[in-house]
């Protein structure tokens, strides 16, 4: 239990480093980009909003290439090693002067994120034993969901009161204790010495899994457009005080947490289906938000529903791509964490780019929902193929065990 209570702290850590910085992007482009906010409070928000691009991007990046590359090595160490890296990138983002090098820093803190949790996965599931393997997982995911939940509104409202740094402090903290308990805690676990990236990277050959991929990429987006801009819409379109953000973050939070439920056990029931739906409802909740957002109550109504759709979608997405990945499983899950972080990047790039031009703070709302319109063409295309060629998948991996995955892209287990 010490074991993996040791990997659900680094788990938190990850939640904060991520999402907090969402809550914070007024107070940070106002310090890092002064002349800016000067000229236009807007336009420094969006230039601000690369931030969660840049993690997304290092994310994207590190996911696949770390996890493929370290498979060889004993698990236990390089568990001590990611959490490490998690700690001192992140403290290189409390103590970076300038933009540009607190931008260098948070695409470098991207980069372990991945491969802690694809691999934290592995040692989880060894811990319990094969009859409790998923437990093991789902316990270790505990700490990114009550990140979502309390982590993140807290950092929001620390930032907010001390200075955007101080909540990053407490994140480097986080993985500094993390790392010391993986490395007191967590036991010897060998890796697959046989192993190379070479091997893993034949997925890529998989025409399936690149459209696929292209469904994570493109309609989860459209709920990172909305979360990445809802700090300002709270309080410059709402009309809100700075500390409603903190409150509003805890029932997006709940509404990630209930969706990822929620979306396992109806992805099981009918996985075509529900992704269609799915994406459907993001794009009709975004459009509600960017209609009502100068109403608080509505805009925590759709905000809340933005968050359940786009979360619900997460481990139909996952089970998808494992659906079509065929022997390829772990290189797959480290992949589908990839392609949300695209997402993530891409709807905090583009919601940037509609509120630099001029379009408002409502914008990415907008955003949203082309994305997830997006999403849903790539999503009717791939079926289309494969109901024309007739190779449907043999694996069917359970959409609920999905659940446990889809939103750190974290290796599966069979319980």
């Amino acid at each position: 239990m010490r074991a993996l209570l040791s990997l659900a702290i680094g788990s938190f850590g990850i939640g904060m480093t991520e999402f907090v910085v969402m809550g914070l992007l007024p107070n940070i482009a106002r310090e890092l980009v002064p002349g800016a906010w000067a000229a236009s409070p807007d336009d420094a928000i969006a230039q601000a909003g690369w931030l969660i691009s840049l993690y997304a991007l290092g994310v994207v990046v590190g996911a696949p290439t770390i996890a493929g590359s370290v498979a060889r090595f004993p698990r236990h160490r390089v568990m001590i090693v990611l959490a490490a890296a998690l700690a001192f990138f992140t403290l290189l983002t409390v103590i970076a002067p300038t933009f540009e090098l607190v931008a260098a820093s948070r695409f470098l803190a991207g980069l372990p994120h991945g491969a802690y949790f694809g691999i934290g996965a592995l040692v989880a599931a060894d811990a319990l034993g094969p009859g409790n393997r998923a437990k093991g997982v789902a316990f270790v995911l505990t700490g990114l969901t009550i990140a979502n939940v309390v982590g993140v509104p807290l950092g929001t409202l620390l930032g907010q009161q001390v200075g955007w740094r101080a909540a990053f402090a407490v994140v480097t903290a986080i993985f500094l204790l993390a790392t010391i308990c993986i490395a007191l805690f967590v036991p010897k676990h060998p890796g697959s010495p046989g192993r190379r990236l070479r091997d893993e990277l034949r997925v890529f050959r998989i025409g399936q899994v690149w459209l696929a991929l292209g469904i994570g990429a493109i309609g989860f987006g459209g709920f990172f457009a909305m979360y990445s801009y809802i700090a300002p819409m709270i309080t410059e379109i709402a009309g809100q005080p700075e500390w409603a953000v903190s409150l509003v973050l805890v029932l997006v939070g709940i509404g990630m947490t209930i969706g990822n439920i929620v979306g396992g056990a109806l992805a099981d029931k009918d996985l075509r289906f529900w992704l269609f739906t799915g994406l459907v409802a993001l794009g009709a909740a975004s459009v509600g938000l960017a209609l009502t957002a100068g109403w608080i109550v509505s805009l925590v109504l759709f905000a809340f529903l933005v968050a359940f759709c786009g979360s619900a979608l997460s481990p139909a997405i996952q089970t998808r791509l494992m659906d079509v990945a065929e022997d390829n499983q772990s290189i797959a899950a480290a992949l589908n964490h990839s392609a949300l972080n695209i997402g993530n990047s891409l709807g905090a790039f583009l919601g940037g780019l509609a509120i630099a031009a001029g379009l408002g703070l409502v914008a990415p709302a907008w955003v949203g929902a082309v994305l997830a319109a997006g999403g849903l063409v790539v999503a009717i295309v791939a079926y289309r193929v494969e109901d024309r060629t007739g190779r449907h998948p043999d694996h069917r991996m359970p959409a609920a065990e999905a659940a446990q995955t889809a939103i750190t892209g974290s290796i599966p287990t069979q319980g």
